[in-house]
């Protein structure tokens, strides 16, 4: 019998997670208007602020991480919808503990938070489309979404194959789909935060 990939194991693994994310967002609804782009943006920016660098310690391989990091392409769609660069630098940050959001402890746990942010290139391409023609934008404005352009697919191709170096390590799979999980479960909680003063409810 043929074993599945572990890209296979994975996507089973974490659908309800990822399902419930894509449940809460209700991104058409949250990009209807550029304030609201911009608010998202501004959700996402600090997310990949406070991800991005504990993923790239925990992976140890700059070369395979530093064309996969969006922080800076939301930064520059920030500035081009009116965030000067000390107001996109004041922009909170999501905790990252065992409470909110898993302290990734080595390369395979950091893969598993990295299939997280890099499978959101593949949808991103369908949101950054529809907000393109929702509002006109052309490149300026749209750099997180269209992300890798028509590298996409290959950029993806290859972390599906990075996943397969931790296949035949239960121990390396279970920390690697335990971050994962825990990282989608992290982006929806910061992506909805709680209305003030319903903290606790």
């Amino acid at each position: 019998m043929v074993r599945d990939s572990l890209h296979a194991r994975l996507r089973a693994a974490t659908g309800p997670a990822h399902q419930a994310l894509e449940d809460s967002l209700d991104w058409r609804a949250r990009v209807a208007t550029l304030p609201g782009y911009r608010t998202l943006l501004a959700r996402l920016h600090g997310f990949h602020a406070a991800w991005e660098p504990v993923i790239g310690a925990a992976l140890a391989d700059e070369a395979f991480l530093a064309p996969r990091r969006r922080l800076a392409l939301l930064a520059a769609d920030l500035h081009h919808l009116g965030l000067g660069p000390d107001a996109v630098a004041a922009l909170p940050l999501p905790e990252l503990n065992d409470r909110d959001g898993p302290v990734l402890r080595g390369p395979a746990a950091a893969t598993g938070a990295l299939y997280v942010l890099e499978g959101s290139t593949l949808g991103g391409k369908v949101i950054g489309r529809h907000i393109a023609n929702l509002h006109g934008l052309s490149g300026a404005g749209l750099a997180y979404y269209r992300a890798h352009g028509a590298a996409a697919g290959s950029m993806w191709a290859a972390l599906r194959a990075r996943l397969e170096i931790f296949a035949d390590d239960p121990v390396a799979e279970a920390e690697l789909t335990g971050a994962a999980i825990a990282t989608f479960a992290a982006m929806r909680a910061w992506l909805n935060p709680a209305p003030e003063g319903t903290a606790g409810h």
